[in-house]
């Protein structure tokens, strides 16, 4: 990295990429339970499907940080574990296993076959495995074919021959399978173009009637070399293959799928073809063809079949007869093949069907499916066509067949798991006045497409709402005896009695428990075997199982303040500012503590840790004063109630809270302290469980009431509830370990407690105001919270009302019919193909039309209606470009919504009939638009922004100054500033930066007394800008189309140069340089993230902290960039991530440097994702790594948690900075 740059960033994913590329299925734990790998970008990830519950949870995610181009999972004969081989763009092959006793992935071998990135003659573009695991060919789009060998060795461990050679040169690969050949030789499928003759052919004549062709590959394993077996013409449209069962199971071979027909083929077997069936409605074409893009085959006992996929979404379901023998059993031969429609699903990259009856449909936009199977389409009424009707040869014409496409009948969807593929534009804002922003999204394609609001918290299952006679002050929950499974009590202290209801079926008061009723109650505990105590202000009431009750009543003229139990112990403070101690005696009795500890200021609150396994007691007694300190003092024999160490706060503590919790740090788990102030500060500290020490401090802010702390559980794991103004969850991540404090989706409450019962195994109850809740948390991998609205056709951009919480979107979807032509077609009574019936867009789609648009623009209102309010559709085949809302100052600085529509667009190559600005004033708050009018302009405006009280459009390669008239939009000025097309505008003061589509960007200063746009400064390199945004006055970071990120800076003296008071003639007459502007932009931080940036924004993500950059990708990343403030920070994170480089190698084998290098060299950039690797690493490295650095793992993941404090989900969005040292990346 170039430790030159004066600008330094931290680069950190807050959500990575949802879009799912390719999914595997196979039992990668060594288990009967298959799980399902998925490939997402740069990030592998297993998930656990569920069959009982019908969910899907993610087990493993992990960055390789390379491209994984294919995926593919193999098995062993004998084996009962799956490996999984990527390809990826390292120009090597890699088999990793899945460990699930340490839940990571493990590199087995790392094979180099090539150069890295991704190329035309390097192998990674096509995998695919034999189906008994024996080898693997992984080929190029061009030329190169390498098969391995995969074998055990004497130890059992998997073994990877040297490749052998399946060149072929000139040769394009299309489609590539393994066959099923039982235990002969492997045998791969390869669909091949043979370009020799085409190349040499000027006429063209030759690519004309070239062939595309169907080449078996044979792996002989005697002579261990590859052999072209067989090779036969198939139809030129083929794109896809699918391996046919083979053995005993079927007759082998391939279904060859083409545009418009489907074909068995095999070298010993006749060809077999069946038409894909085409839709039957009076909006659909008759004549459109349609191809496969996804498909699966599922194995039964004794039966298989296919489900294919159309591009419309269209499930069919393909089968194969075979010729008979005498005795009814199938002889290898096929007899026929048969098609039929099965149902309509999202269009999916991938299809998985699991052997407990679930589809799991990985959609290319919009959320994931998983499906349930309710029936295999045996049994309905639809139409079954066959091989027999249809020619086999490609060149014969048939007859189209069809199909009325209905409601799912025979699968059923159990969840949808959110995918913000592809995120088109994004907003920060603060609309819902909470202590951190919300992110607005406009996100998915067609009639999937939605608006979304997403915020930093944990989904809470609400499971019970009931109001109580009156309000109670805490709330606990008990079991009986230490061996019960489920609690049998909820105890509710008021603040002049206590109530007791009882657990069961239903939930009802009890008055024969042994607990004082006409007292408030301060504590409750479960205590030895079958014992049960109640804490209240005049003493302790111990209740044996018997219903024998022993009290221990208070000295007089005095009370409880506080409490802590656990299942041995009991401390309690008296007002006297006195700790008294009981410790349970083996024959089960309390027993007190002969001295009593006196503290120097009022106790406010005190707190015991669970006793340790084997263990008699806990060893420390944490005690907090009204003097703002917290106090920690051992309870061990031989020194009980001595002082072992105090902290001093900033506040007088309101609760403690001592737990033991994983740590990753140690890898095992660490002793605790969480403190609560009545300020409304919370801290964790690390509390040794030997010294007593008090070490690492960690503080957040929660809100402005006192905090309150209760020891709860959540996935078996121990975690915190904490309560101020909102509620918070502490826990550890499930993967990293690391402690994450995240606010919950639920209302505020006052009090917390563990709950367990038959119906609801792992909840909580709380309180809020007068009612008692019951709820959940089911959901600790994804801390960000989506809502959704949704839209009508794929949203190209939005913006937000200035004064109100209102957004504006404007959609447009090429080749699709528009209402008012699907409305015509509707009405036509001459239309024959099918009838009158319209089928829900979001399920089946829209028509598709050639060269039609279908366009509008919505009013959503996320916060109160959390809808659309209205919809404007556009007419005459016109489709939304471009929108900003503008503030007139010729109206008074009235502010008006602008919106550029295109005419007849045609994407490539570019071109229209004719632009249109349209304006529209906000009615009723901005709930409605009102058409004012529009302007004819010879192109369609691609960016807007106001400027100045006037508009700012670019239309072309032009950039024009528009004021507003009577009847259409006035142009006031105008210049040509960039050589292609203007697809963004900035602008501060009267600077303007304006973004070419694949010629960066030109800084343009406005002289308002000449009336005159000069260009002035440009970049040196052709970047392909996707979105822009101004960092300061002389500073714009962007992305482009390539996936890249990159801050650029005005030169100080150009800057000065062109503000300068005048007409701006020395800007106009000075020198340019090599046909472009005088001067020249510096890159200042350049960096690859893999996604391709859509939207970019400088905000802030907690009131009061620093600015960062957040960033959206299409695959639906979030990340932000983190400017630092110190040079020593630089230095720690480009050491620490030269170290992680080397002890942590990426998975696939890329190597990290050169792949956050793609296209430019990284500049002036630290990996955040890849330094968040460090906590993951085992303790050696850690502690190796630790040493260079020359300070402690601790010390180490410190300062890698404060770096995130701008983090929005996966650590701490929400980080109160004033706490974070002030020298720490913010």
């Amino acid at each position: 990295m170039a430790t030159t740059s004066s600008m330094f960033m931290y680069s950190l994913t807050i959500q990575p990429p949802t879009s799912v590329t390719q999914a595997i299925l196979g039992q990668f734990a060594g288990t009967k339970e298959q799980q399902i790998v998925t490939a997402s970008g740069s990030r592998l990830t297993i998930h656990k499907p569920d069959p009982t519950q019908g969910k899907i949870s993610t087990i493993l995610s992990q960055d390789v940080f390379g491209i994984i181009r294919t995926l593919a999972a193999f098995r062993l004969a004998g084996s009962n574990k799956d490996y999984i081989i990527i390809g990826s763009d390292s120009g090597r092959i890699t088999i990793i296993e899945y460990v699930p006793a340490q839940n990571r992935f493990n590199r087995l071998h790392l094979e180099t076959f090539g150069k890295s990135g991704i190329r035309r003659v390097i192998p990674g573009q096509y995998l695919a495995v034999d189906p008994k695991g024996r080898a693997c060919l992984i080929a190029s789009a061009e030329k190169n074919k390498l098969v391995y060998v995969l074998n055990r060795n004497a130890q059992a461990e998997l073994t990877i021959s040297s490749p052998l050679e399946a060149h072929k040169p000139q040769t394009l690969v299309f489609a590539l399978v393994g066959l099923d050949v039982g235990y002969e030789n492997p045998i791969f499928a390869v669909l091949e173009v043979d370009y020799t003759e085409c190349d040499q052919d000027p006429t063209g004549q030759a690519f004309e009637e070239v062939e595309k062709t169907l080449v078996y590959y044979e792996l002989d394993l005697g002579l261990n070399h590859v052999v072209r077996k067989w090779s036969d013409p198939v139809d030129r449209t083929a794109s896809m293959l699918l391996q046919v069962p083979g053995g005993s199971d079927g007759p082998s071979g391939v279904l060859v799928c083409g545009l418009d027909n489907i074909t068995y083929r095999h070298s010993n077997q006749d060809a077999f073809r069946v038409p894909i069936p085409r839709r039957r409605g009076v909006t659909e074409n008759p004549e459109r063809k349609r191809c496969i893009t996804a498909g699966v085959m599922h194995r039964m006992r004794g039966a298989f079949f296919f489900l294919l996929q159309s591009e419309d979404g269209d499930l069919f379901k393909v089968t194969i007869d075979m010729v008979e023998d005498d005795n009814g059993q199938p002889t290898g031969e096929v007899k026929r093949l048969k098609i039929k429609y099965f149902d309509t699903v999202p269009i999916a990259s991938t299809l998985c069907i699991l052997k407990s009856g679930f589809l799991f449909v990985a959609s290319e936009t919009g959320n994931h499916h998983f499906y349930q199977f309710e029936k295999l389409g045996d049994d309905d009424n639809e139409t079954e066509h066959d091989s027999d009707d249809f020619p086999s040869d490609p060149t014969e014409p048939y007859t189209a067949v069809y199909f009325h496409p209905r409601a799912s009948e025979n699968v059923n969807l159990v969840e949808s798991i959110d995918s913000m593929n592809p995120q088109l534009d994004c907003k920060v804002a603060n609309l819902t006045d909470e202590d951190a922003p919300q992110i607005y999204s406009i996100c998915g394609s067609g009639a999937r497409s939605s608006f979304r609001m997403l915020k930093h918290g944990l989904e809470v299952n609400d499971i019970v709402d009931s109001e109580l006679p009156s309000v109670p002050a805490a709330v606990w929950t008990t079991k009986i005896t230490r061996h019960d499974v489920f609690d049998a009590y909820i105890v509710l202290s008021f603040d002049n009695g206590t109530l007791v209801l009882s657990i069961g079926e239903t939930v009802e008061e009890v008055t024969d428990t042994g607990f004082l009723s006409s007292a408030s109650t301060l504590a409750v505990q479960q205590l030895g075997e079958d014992a049960l105590i109640q804490v209240h202000p005049k003493g302790i009431r111990h209740i044996r199982a018997d219903r024998r009750v022993n009290e221990w009543p208070v000295p007089q003229h005095r009370s409880i303040v506080a409490a802590t139990t656990n299942e041995r112990q009991v401390a309690v403070a008296l007002s006297s500012g006195e700790i008294v101690y009981f410790e349970m005696d083996s024959d089960g009795s309390l027993a007190e503590y002969d001295e009593k500890r006196e503290m120097s200021g009022t106790v406010t609150c005190l707190s015991l840790a669970e006793v340790p396994e084997g263990r008699v007691r806990s060893q420390f007694l944490a005690v907090g004063c009204d003097d703002s300190t917290v106090r920690i003092l051992s309870l061990d024999p031989e020194s009980t109630l001595e002082n072992k160490s105090v902290q001093a706060l900033t506040s007088a503590p309101s609760a403690l809270s001592i737990m033991a919790m994983p740590d990753s740090t140690s890898g095992g788990s660490t002793l605790y302290l969480h403190i609560g102030l009545y300020s409304g500060v919370y801290l964790r500290t690390v509390l040794d469980e030997i010294t007593g020490e008090l070490s690492d401090t960690r503080t957040r802010f929660l809100g402005p009431k006192p905090a309150k702390l209760f020891k709860v559980s959540v996935k078996g794991e121990p975690a915190v509830l904490a309560l101020s103004s909102r509620s918070w969850l502490g826990y550890s991540d499930p993967q990293t370990k690391n402690f994450m404090l995240t606010p919950l989706n639920y209302v505020p409450l006052e009090w917390g407690s563990n709950f367990s019962s038959e119906q609801c195994t792992e909840g909580m109850v709380g309180i809020q105001g007068q009612n008692l809740r019951i709820f959940s948390i089911e959901k600790l991998g994804s801390n960000l919270l989506q809502e959704s609205i949704p839209l009508t056709y794929t949203p190209r951009k939005f913006v937000r009302h200035p004064e109100y919480p209102l957004f504006y979107t404007i959609e447009s979807e090429n080749n699709t019919l528009s209402i008012a032509t699907k409305q015509k077609l509707l009405n036509d009574r001459t239309v024959v193909n099918g009838d009158g019936a319209t089928l829900p867009p979001e399920e089946f789609g829209y028509p598709r039309a050639q060269g039609h648009w279908a366009s509008c623009i919505h009013v959503v209102d996320p916060i109160n209606a959390k809808s659309t309010l209205q919809q404007i559709d556009l007419e005459d085949n016109e489709a939304a470009t471009t929108i900003a809302a503008v503030s007139f100052a010729s109206q008074s600085d009235e502010t008006f919504l602008v919106i550029g529509t295109g005419k007849d667009v045609s994407v490539n190559p570019r071109s229209s009939s004719a632009g249109f600005i349209y304006i529209y004033r906000f009615l009723e708050d901005g709930k409605e638009l009102e058409f004012i009018h529009k302007t004819r302009t010879e192109q369609p405006p691609s960016a807007l922004l106001a400027f100045q009280g006037r508009l700012l459009a670019g239309i072309g390669t032009e950039l024009r100054i528009y004021d507003l008239g009577l009847k259409q939009v006035l142009r006031k000025c105008q210049a040509q500033v960039v050589p292609n097309l203007i697809v963004g505008l900035q602008t501060q003061g009267s600077r303007i930066i304006v973004s070419d589509v694949q010629e960066s960007i030109v800084y343009v200063a406005y002289k308002h007394q000449e009336n005159r746009l000069i260009p002035f400064v440009d970049d040196v390199v052709a970047r392909w800008t996707t979105c822009t945004t101004m960092v300061d006055y002389e500073t714009v970071a962007g992305g482009d189309k390539f996936g890249n990120l990159w801050l650029l800076r005005c030169p100080q003296k150009a800057s000065e140069e062109a503000d300068e008071d005048g007409s701006g003639a020395h800007l106009v007459h000075e020198r340019q340089y090599l046909q472009g502007a005088p001067n020249r932009l510096a890159l200042m931080c350049h960096f690859y993230p893999q996604d391709i940036p859509t939207s970019m924004q400088k905000t802030q993500l907690v009131a009061g902290g620093r600015d960062v950059l957040v960033w959206t990708g299409l695959q639906g990343t979030l990340g932000i960039l983190v400017p630092f403030v110190s040079r020593e920070d630089v230095d720690f994170f480009q050491t620490l991530e030269q170290h992680l480089r080397g002890e942590d190698a990426p998975l696939a084998g890329r190597d990290h440097l050169i792949y956050r290098s793609y296209y430019v060299p990284v500049k002036g950039m630290i990996d955040g994702d890849l330094c968040e690797r460090y906590s993951m690493l085992p303790n050696d490295k850690k502690q190796m790594i630790a040493g260079e650095l020359d300070r402690s793992v601790r010390e180490i993941e410190r300062k890698i948690s404060l770096t995130e404090s701008n983090r929005i989900c996966a650590h701490v969005w929400h980080t109160d900075l004033h706490n974070s040292y002030s020298n720490s990346v913010c």
